[in-house]
């Protein structure tokens, strides 16, 4: 599913009388970061008629009884409660506190029902959570943070998970990836409804590219759902990561976890929400992609050490991932690093505390090749917005984005 990909006019409800298109809700949780619940007050909720953008209102509703307290220990007071998304043609869910936890029912409940009546539902990074526990999302693609997103798929397995991309535009139901990416998707909403230039003058107010392409794979790092550490699969994935210099199939994992294949199939994709080959091919490509920013092995010897059965095979699956060939990835990588600039390298740290020591060892050998950390990827999605701003004063933007339409 592209970003800017839009469902069938058909499968868009007619919105009811008693709501407005123009009239944009936000529904707050106590425990939501700051950050994401902040990004549709800004977009939707300030006037910047002066600058050519049209002016929307906005409802901050409470989706449960407050004050609502967020990142740093501030408390909020919403001016509404959920009655008030009765009116409204578009709701966000900018955020949810936990991934563990379900939200109220009666919040579930006022989504669907806005939903029942036409209104454009949005989640935005973990707010996706919500969204698929109000059965919104099932059988529709979607994404969220990339970390979250093994969850997402194996908490609603009906639900299409896609790691990969900024946002997914289903057309009455749209998520973003996490953090920066609900920028994207807000624009994309204004690009939707008022058209290019709006969304252009908005951007520029927010000092932020009117569109940015490609997706979260350059964030991507070897994160496995929490839970996997007491999964006899455990042994198998950490034995798999240790190996990825090694040619092996799927059928090589089964064997090691005295299953058929179908049996591990399925297994699998109910551990990870991945199906293995998919998950494998994933693993060796971001291999090759920590390779090739931090050595100086030609792509034939990166893609022998990633267990690539030849160089054709990992340009194929690098450049179907991150849209750019092996090549002109690196070239890319070092244009935009200062002179002199090398990543220290370090163990991958995402890997959760409660994993086994087979997991962790695994992951700490997969970075030997002087991987950055997963923490330095996060700051990155946020400077990369400055990044794609300036590339259009002639600086390289990093292939392995796709180019939206």
């Amino acid at each position: 599913m592209s970003q800017d990909s839009i469902a069938a006019p058909e499968s868009v409800r007619k919105l009811s009388g008693r709501r407005r298109r123009e009239v944009v809700a936000v529904l707050l949780f106590s425990g939501g970061p700051i950050f994401e619940s902040s990004i549709p007050l800004s977009v939707f909720g300030i006037d910047r008629q002066d600058a050519g953008v049209p002016r929307y209102r906005l409802l901050v509703c409470g989706g449960e009884e407050g004050p609502l307290r967020t990142t740093g220990g501030l408390e909020l007071t919403t001016p509404y409660g959920l009655e008030a998304i009765g009116r409204a043609g578009t709701v966000v869910v900018p955020a949810w506190r936990s991934i563990t936890s379900p939200p109220p029912p009666e919040a579930l409940d006022a989504l669907r029902r806005a939903h029942e009546e036409g209104a454009r539902i949005v989640g935005l990074c973990t707010g996706a959570f919500v969204l698929a526990a109000a059965g919104l999302l099932d059988g529709r693609p979607a994404t969220t943070h990339w970390m979250y997103a093994p969850t997402l798929a194996k908490r609603y397995p009906s639900v299409h998970v896609d790691p990969r991309e900024l946002f997914v535009d289903d057309g009455d139901v749209l998520t973003s990836a996490g953090t920066a990416a609900g920028i994207d998707l807000c624009l994309h909403i204004v690009r939707t409804d008022h058209g290019t230039e709006a969304a252009g003058a908005l951007a520029r107010r927010l000092v932020v590219p009117p569109r940015r392409s490609g997706g979260q794979e350059r964030y991507l790092d070897r994160s496995l759902p929490e839970e996997i550490g007491s999964d006899p699969l455990a042994e198998v994935v950490a034995w798999a990561l240790e190996h990825l210099h090694e040619q092996f199939d799927v059928e090589t994992l089964a064997a090691r976890a005295y299953m058929s294949r179908r049996t591990f199939d399925r297994r699998f994709r109910s551990l990870t929400g991945s199906a293995p080959l998919q998950w494998l091919i994933t693993q060796r490509v971001l291999q090759a992609q920590r390779l090739l920013e931090t050595s100086d092995y030609s792509v034939d010897e990166v893609a022998g050490r990633c267990g690539f059965r030849s160089p054709v095979a990992l340009r194929g699956h690098f450049r179907r991932q991150l849209g750019s060939s092996p090549a002109a990835y690196r070239a890319a990588y070092r244009a935009r690093r200062p002179h002199g600039d090398q990543l220290a390298s370090a163990p991958v740290e995402h890997v959760p505390a409660q994993a086994s020591p087979q997991i962790r060892r695994a992951a700490a050998a997969a970075a030997q090749a002087g991987s950055a950390t997963a923490s330095s990827a996060v700051p990155e999605a946020v400077k990369s917005y400055s990044e794609a701003f300036a590339s259009g004063q002639g600086r390289p933007s990093l292939p392995g984005q796709r180019s939206a339409p």
